[in-house]
């Protein structure tokens, strides 16, 4: 990484150093602050108003929108639902769901006792301050005539608008880190199979704020490719961090099956799948359990956009990570090699200018793996669905599409294809991305 700094101009170094500082902070449920309770952000003349003030350069609707509409503020809920009482009974734990660290660490912003305001309630689930970070300390001031975005950061308030410190707090709960993880003795005992693409959860979230020029006087501007780029590298890399765990990394006699692909085992052993795969892993040879590449894929096709030697080094390395997993290397050195490059590539994304073609060329990239036979696993194909969401709809918004009416109907049945992750079939989800290449060329 040093030699890698000592390469960037001035200008790249102080963008890159400061994007770093931000995603050093801590993980809101990681602060030592006093988190106060959702109830403070609640009223009317804050951010609990019925509609959005016009003539405010905030919504002040947030809290409605986010307790109406966003699942976050259901998930301590489902810990008393009955398939949450399943997976108890099934792990065998003393406690309910809605009592369990376990189950809290994801479904609330589960921070100690010491640290609960009095107004603080943990029902309230994944809250404001689960992801804004405790308010002890820019509650007050955030609201002070001469309040400036970068005072709020200096006082706790966590920077999800920088990409990488929002990828790396989504992650924390939708994939996992050294903290929490949804490992496979817990999707065992009934818990959902996780997924996740930062840029198409950022949407569907849904978003309580709007980019206008206020918002880009005081962050980072949205850049919905870049977004769905660096949460894609950052994944990678706490995927290589949980391979490398000589804890985490581990179940008993086993590696922790969560990081392979879950098809890989999970069909009628009548059923013979197996075939050789032009792309990553294609000698690791029949009867070896598959690391789940999906995200790995997303790294390839955008980091050949920013540099093509650089697609090139990501997609021997992680054809060595197949081959090393598969008993031909040092499995465990060539994940902390991919770990690294990923980190290289998020680095390069972060500092790299994106021309006017380039949504079109990942788009397209990610149309053609597909069309090559890279999606053969189900999880490979709901990455590339996401992400070609999340690209077509930065181009749409740019005039760089399709109509919107064609392309809503494409990308439904795309996604339609993958309704049913046990009954998928690669051949039906090749034929509608050549329906979705047919409208990107004519384009």
């Amino acid at each position: 990484m040093n030699r890698l700094l000592r390469r960037l101009s001035p200008a790249l170094l102080l963008c890159a150093s400061q994007a770093w500082a931000q995603a050093a902070a801590p993980l809101p449920y990681q602060s030592t602050d006093q988190s106060l309770g959702t109830v403070n952000c609640a009223n009317s003349l804050c951010h609990g108003s019925i509609t959005p003030w016009h003539e405010s350069p905030v919504l002040r609707n947030e809290y409605v929108t986010w307790s109406r509409l966003d699942k976050h503020a259901r998930a301590y809920r489902v810990l008393h639902n009955e398939r949450s009482r399943t997976i108890v009974r099934n792990l065998g734990l003393p406690t309910p769901a809605h009592e369990t660290k376990l189950c809290l660490d994801c479904h609330a912003h589960n921070v100690p006792e010491a640290q609960r305001g009095e107004r603080f309630n943990l029902s309230d689930g994944v809250t404001c301050e689960a992801c804004h970070g405790p308010a002890e300390r820019w509650i007050q001031s955030h609201v002070e005539p001469g309040a400036s975005h970068a005072g709020n950061l200096d006082r706790g308030l966590y920077p999800t608008s920088d990409a990488d410190s929002r990828a790396k707090l989504c992650l924390s709960c939708h994939w996992g880190n050294q903290d929490k993880l949804v490992n496979h003795r817990l999707m065992g005992a009934g818990h959902p199979r996780m997924s996740f693409e930062l840029e198409t959860f950022t949407a569907i979230a849904p978003a309580h704020f709007r980019v206008d020029a206020d918002y880009l006087a005081r962050k980072p501007a949205v850049d919905g490719v870049k977004v769905w780029a660096i949460g894609q590298a950052l994944a990678v890399q706490e995927m290589m961090d949980l391979l490398v765990d000589p804890k985490r990394g581990r179940d008993g006699l086993f590696p922790e099956l969560v990081l392979f692909d879950c098809h890989a085992c999970h069909h009628p052993m009548s059923q013979a799948k197996w075939q050789p795969r032009g792309q990553f892993g294609a000698h690791a040879g029949p009867g070896t359990v598959r690391l789940n590449d999906s995200g790995m894929l997303m790294l390839r096709a955008v980091a050949r956009e920013v540099d093509p030697a650089l697609g090139l080094r990501v997609g021997r390395q992680v054809s060595r990570l197949h081959l090393a997993v598969a008993g031909q290397g040092d499995a465990i050195a060539e994940a902390r090699a991919l770990k690294r490059l990923a980190a290289e590539v998020a680095l390069r994304i972060d500092t790299h200018a994106f021309s006017a073609a380039s949504p079109g060329h990942i788009a397209l990239a990610l149309v053609d793996e597909g069309l090559a036979g890279g999606y053969a696993d189900y999880a490979g194909a709901e990455q590339a669905a996401m992400a070609i969401g999340s690209v077509v709809d930065h181009m749409h918004k740019r005039g760089l599409a399709a109509p919107a009416g064609a392309l809503n109907a494409a990308l439904e049945r795309l996604n339609a294809a993958l309704a049913d992750d046990e009954a998928y079939r690669p051949a039906q989800f090749q034929q509608r991305l050549r329906e979705m290449r047919a409208l990107l060329v004519a384009k």
